[in-house]
């Protein structure tokens, strides 16, 4: 156990929380998917829990690689994965396999395992921005050749995730906004970005409100948004079934819950394993249990800003910030749709809900995070030992080279 520490390099904190994460979703998982058991595989409770675990040994191992690369080879990463994810967006969205009224997905021929473009777009897209915001620091006040090549594909990629995803969309678009915000872009155009957006969103809804029934149904998923938004404020309750199984079973755990494996709510709330899990939780170990998961993310985000503040190249900073914000925005929004404090949006809780390629990107998410920490614990030991420091430059010079702010 000695020698694998030591070969985990990186924020050691950060290192304990996703450990901590994926030992609660192997309990949330395996308590939650019972009635799924029983409906696909004959009462074989074990079999989801076997899946799960190698989703996330694969995802641990995923993410130990991507820490090992220096954080900027990801520089050039970058440009290549957000050039192959706009195409594959568009694919998605106009021949993409249908689940659940959402055409989200790509099946891959052969294997038949679905790929949701939107999760490479996510981490394509902060890595191409925090590149950008780099390279333009120089003139990052211009509006022509700073925020116009900023904003262009993060309005692309958004527009394209949107028709199928529009949680997804909404909380990406708020991600770069805040990124760009830290790297310095100039105030009037970020406030004209925010009031426009919020004049976009505003038109949005009373349109979803305006327009007949009979329209909405022709209109991808507006149906299905109108209702999520009905849920938050109406009392129906073929509306908001899913917001009342929630409530249920967070009014049924109490302050200390009832217990691992006790929760009775998850035969009756629709994917209690994914878009509700932190619900279950909620149920099974209470208050305690739920505020233990709020402050693992927070102690998350915490440990990010931390590594920003003592990252001394500006793309290493911006890295980690876009990507610890986008993680921990997600699971937020989870946990405050579970206790219904907004409306039902489908994001999963990153690190516990059972997924596939979800998992595998805020595994890498979370692997380059670490590769920019254990990049700035290199540097520190560097400083303090300047024998090591030639060949520390030795190994940069072969790095590709980016701007510093």
């Amino acid at each position: 156990m000695e020698r694998l520490l030591k070969k985990l390099e990186g924020d050691k904190w950060i290192w304990s929380i996703v450990v901590a994460l994926s030992l609660l979703s192997l309990l949330a998982v395996y308590s939650s998917t019972g009635t799924l058991a029983y409906k696909y595989q004959s009462g074989n409770t074990e079999y989801y829990l076997f899946k799960h675990t190698m989703l996330l040994v694969l995802g641990l191992f995923l993410m130990y690689v991507a820490h090992l690369i220096p954080y900027r080879y990801y520089a050039k990463v970058a440009q290549v994965a957000l050039y192959l994810s706009i195409p594959l967006l568009a694919y998605t969205l106009l021949f993409g396999s249908d689940i659940n009224d959402a055409k989200r997905w790509i099946t891959l021929p052969i294997i038949n395992f679905s790929f949701q473009t939107s999760d490479l777009a996510k981490l394509a897209l902060i890595m191409f921005l925090a590149r950008t915001l780099t390279v333009k620091q120089a003139n990052i006040k211009d509006f022509g050749s700073a925020f116009v090549p900023l904003i262009l594909p993060v309005f692309i990629v958004c527009a394209l995730i949107l028709p199928a995803n529009l949680s997804t969309a909404a909380v990406l678009f708020a991600t770069c906004v805040i990124v760009m915000f830290i790297g310095r872009v100039s105030w009037k155009h970020i406030f004209g970005l925010i009031g426009l957006s919020l004049i976009s969103g505003a038109l949005f809804v009373t349109l979803l409100f305006a327009l007949p029934q009979e329209t909405l149904e022709k209109i991808g998923r507006a149906e299905t948004w109108k209702s999520r938004l009905e849920a938050q404020f109406t009392d129906n309750q073929e509306v908001s079934y899913q917001v009342q199984q929630s409530n249920i079973a967070i009014a049924k755990g109490g302050i200390i819950g009832q217990g691992p494996g006790k929760s009775m709510q998850r035969n009756f709330l629709p994917h209690p394993y994914s878009d509700f899990i932190y619900a279950i939780i909620i149920e099974e170990y209470g208050l305690i249990g739920g505020a233990f998961v709020l402050f693992l993310y927070l102690a998350f985000l915490y440990r990010c800003i931390k590594i920003v503040a003592k990252s001394p190249k500006a793309f290493g900073a911006f890295l980690a910030v876009g990507l610890g914000l986008s993680l921990v925005f997600q699971a937020i929004i989870h946990m405050a749709v579970s206790v219904n404090l907004l409306p039902v949006t489908g994001l999963t809780l990153p690190f516990v809900s059972m997924g596939g390629t979800s998992m595998f990107f805020t595994s890498i998410a979370v692997g380059i995070i670490l590769s920019v920490s254990r990049s700035v614990e290199q540097e520190t030991a560097a400083d303090i030992n300047p024998e090591e420091t030639e060949e520390k430059q030795t190994k940069t010079k072969a790095e590709p080279k980016l701007a510093t702010a």
